[in-house]
């Protein structure tokens, strides 16, 4: 498997910090944006610039100037003539992998650390982590397709990237997505939709076991009336004599 690694500093130049007045590198202009990538080493093959579409015109609004640096920068480039762009799919054409990559941790996009510490990194997210999972053999023993999509949907990595409480050098980002006034308000509205489904799940097993007994004790109630009719004497055909009396016959004496 061929991995293409984002080139994180120069991706999140544009990403993150392209409208940020504070940086020190404000503003960004294509030009100043191609001599960058003109001084990097000779050695390195392929610059990946990986960034979500919702960079351009959400996360950079039109009024930061985003727009106006995708027409150009293009065209800087291509007056460069150092470099070309290529797909993924050509890059890994076209190219051969310098080396193996071992990754015996999971890693991620996400702020400094590049690790899980933005989705579970303190012990609100943890906490909420651990009780999602903890009902996980209850939601499947419903055999409910609703309730396990539900479920599903609480593991959604949003609903913990909200309880993130990294107030530093990622604290901008963070707080930008976060549609919470506070980490905390968003911990205290998962567990109280996480309870409320809990009990909804709780409650549907309780109906399914009630059906079930229902049932389990209808069963067992036929089988008894099967069982007494199973049981009782079965009447024989042809007549029949009382004790005491003779026969009688068709034969005349």
């Amino acid at each position: 498997l061929k991995l293409l690694l984002k080139n994180f500093q120069l991706s999140d130049d544009i990403a993150f910090r392209f409208s940020n007045r504070k940086w020190n590198q404000w503003p960004l202009t294509a030009e100043k944006f191609t001599a960058w990538l003109q001084a990097l080493n000779p050695k390195e093959e392929v610059i990946n610039l990986f960034m979500d579409y919702e960079t351009f015109g959400e996360h950079q609004w039109a009024d930061t100037g985003i727009f106006e640096f995708l027409k150009k920068w293009p065209g800087q480039m291509i007056k460069s003539k150092s470099f070309e762009f290529h797909t993924p799919s050509e890059v890994a054409q076209k190219l051969q992998p310098i080396s193996p990559l071992y990754i015996p941790y999971p890693i991620s996009w996400a702020d400094e650390e590049r690790d899980l510490t933005a989705w579970l990194g303190n012990e609100m997210q943890d906490e909420a982590f651990r009780l999602l999972y903890q009902i996980e053999d209850k939601v499947k023993k419903t055999n409910d397709s609703n309730l396990v999509q539900k479920w599903r949907y609480l593991q959604t990595s949003d609903n913990f990237y909200y309880m993130c409480t990294k107030w530093f050098s990622d604290g901008e980002v963070h707080r930008y997505f976060n549609p919470y006034n506070s980490p905390y308000e968003a911990f205290i509205n998962y567990m109280n939709v996480l309870s409320d489904f809990s009990i909804r799940v709780d409650n549907h097993i309780a109906i399914h076991n009630s059906n079930g007994a229902g049932t389990q004790k209808a069963l067992v109630t036929k089988a008894k009336k099967d069982k007494l009719v199973q049981t009782a004497p079965v009447p024989k055909t042809g007549n029949k004599t009382k004790k005491g009396e003779k026969e009688n016959t068709n034969e005349k004496k």
